[in-house]
C-alpha cells in the first residue's frame, strides 16, 4: 500500500519510527515532512498536503502526527474527501475504516507511545470499508455536508 506520513515537531520522532516500520512491512511510504526536526514548524504545512494526496488518491492512506494529534486531525478534515481521526486504540483505528471510511489516522506524539501507534496503524491499514447500507448512508450524509460547505453560497450569486 502507498502510505503518506507527515508530522510537525511534536510528532517528528514517532513519524520517523512509523515510516521505518511501514517500509519494513513492504509499504511504499511517501513522507510529507517535516524531513528534519524544526521546533517551530506548523502542522498544517504537513497535514494539508498529505490530506490532499489521500483525497485525490495519490496515496491510499495517511498517518499524521503532531503533539496531541488534534491539530493535525482538524487541519486534514478541512480537505474535501479526507476523513481523519485521532485514535488511541486498535479497535477504533480498525472500526473507523470499516464503518466510516477513515483514510487518515492521527496520533499525538506527546500522548501516545510508538508501540500503541504501531498497533493502531497495522489495524488501520488492514481494515477495509464494509460498504454496508447503513455505513454508506451515513457517509453520504457527511459527503453531502462537505459538498455544501465547498459550494458557492447563495449570497455570492
Amino acid at each position: 500500500m502507498i502510505v503518506g506520513v507527515g508530522a510537525d515537531h511534536g510528532g517528528f520522532e514517532m513519524k520517523q519510527e512509523l515510516a521505518k516500520l511501514l517500509a519494513g512491512e513492504g509499504h511504499d511510504v511517501l513522507d510529507f515532512g517535516n524531513k528534519t526536526y524544526k521546533g517551530d514548524d506548523d502542522y498544517p504545512d504537513f497535514a494539508i498536503p498529505l490530506a490532499r494526496s489521500v483525497a485525490s488518491g495519490v496515496v491510499e492512506r495517511g498517518i499524521l502526527v503532531c503533539g496531541s494529534g488534534v491539530g493535525a486531525s482538524v487541519a486534514a478534515n478541512k480537505v474535501h474527501g479526507a476523513r481523519a481521526a485521532l485514535c488511541h486504540d486498535e479497535f477504533t483505528a480498525r472500526q473507523g475504516v470499516e464503518d466510516d471510511a477513515l483514510n487518515i489516522l492521527c496520533f499525538g506524539g506527546r500522548t501516545t507511545g510508538t508501540a500503541v501507534a504501531w498497533g493502531c496503524t497495522r489495524n488501520f491499514l488492514a481494515a477495509e470499508f464494509s460498504g454496508a447500507d447503513r455505513h454508506q448512508r451515513r457517509l453520504a450524509k457527511v459527503t453531502q455536508l462537505e459538498e455544501e460547505a465547498f459550494a458557492p453560497s447563495s449570497s455570492t450569486r
